[in-house]
C-alpha cells in the first residue's frame, strides 16, 4: 500500500479535470480553461502548467509505489 500526500490527491483531481476538459473540447468544441480563465491567456497558461506538473507528479507516484509492473 502507498501512501498518498495532499500533493498527490491534488494531481489526481487536476489530471481528471484536465482529462474532462479535453473530453468536452472533443464533444461540444468548449474549452473549459478559457471559459474559467476568463479569456485571459496568462491565467489559461498557468492552469495548463499545473495540469502538466500534475501529470508528471503522476507518473513520478506510479514509480514510487511500484506500481509499474515488472514482469522480471
Amino acid at each position: 500500500m502507498c501512501k498518498l500526500n495532499i500533493f498527490d490527491k491534488l494531481s489526481f483531481l487536476l489530471v481528471f479535470i484536465g482529462s474532462v476538459n479535453w473530453g468536452i473540447i472533443g464533444l461540444f468544441d468548449l474549452n473549459l480553461v478559457t471559459v474559467i480563465s476568463l479569456n485571459s491567456s496568462l491565467i489559461e497558461r498557468i492552469i495548463y502548467i499545473l495540469i502538466l506538473f500534475a501529470a508528471v507528479d503522476l507518473v513520478i507516484v506510479l514509480f514510487r509505489c511500484n506500481l509499474i509492473i515488472d514482469d522480471n
